[in-house]
């Protein structure tokens, strides 16, 4: 048996409020022995002490920094769009997880590694990169419903992403994807060590991860 049958990946868009109702009716049906999520420490302290910071405090730190910046900037513009703040599945996750009494697990990379390399990029992906992000500062029109089909337009952007940045792609999807993967499977590891004969994990991970972390945990076998 691979280890796909001891982990339920459920996939969530950061952005959409259904995300977070699915991860409670997943965590409250399913019972897990454990529960991993989308993050590294230094996210799920931010996350746990939100601090603003601002493009002067962001210059302070560098390219580093300023990418960091721009990256929070455009998942609170996304969020104000769509109608929930960037994270709130993780939250509704941790939340969960310590009222139930579960075991939480942190399974992303390190999110100074991922930055670092971000900065080491092609110069055309940079550009290109910072040119799309400053598009989310500007105002735009809402659409509405039933123009939206978020779903439906996502596989379209992925497949967009990875044409026009192929590095990115790779460090931001495929890299991670591995890490996580690895991670889950030393949760299940772990859980059969103490005696656990058929863990059950609920791994929260951003959508377009879902099917590559699937992919990798099928093709392991426990």
């Amino acid at each position: 048996m691979s280890y796909l049958r001891y982990v339920k990946v459920t996939g969530t868009m950061h952005v959409s409020p259904e995300s977070k109702e699915r991860v409670r009716e997943t965590i409250l049906k399913e019972k897990p022995h454990a529960i991993a999520i989308e993050l590294d420490k230094r996210r799920f302290y931010a996350m746990q002490n939100p601090q603003k910071m601002t493009f002067k405090d962001a210059v302070k730190y560098g390219k580093k920094g300023i990418i960091q910046y721009i990256l929070t900037k455009v998942e609170e513009k996304l969020g104000e769009e769509f109608g929930m703040m960037p994270g709130g599945e993780m939250i509704e996750a941790i939340n969960l997880a310590g009222l139930l009494g579960i075991p939480l697990y942190l399974i992303d990379e390190d999110i100074n590694v991922i930055t670092m390399k971000i900065l080491k990029a092609p110069f055309r992906e940079k550009i290109l990169l910072i040119l799309e992000s400053l598009a989310v500062f500007l105002p735009f029109p809402r659409k509405g419903e039933e123009e939206r089909d978020l779903l439906k337009d996502f596989k379209i952007m992925m497949i967009q992403f990875k044409r026009r940045y192929p590095y990115l792609y790779r460090v931001l999807l495929e890299e991670r994807n591995e890490i996580m993967a690895r991670n889950l499977i030393a949760i299940v590891d772990s859980l059969k060590a103490k005696g656990v004969k058929k863990p059950k994990v609920i791994a929260v991970v951003g959508l377009g991860h879902k099917k590559g972390v699937e992919r990798i945990l099928n093709s392991h076998k426990a």
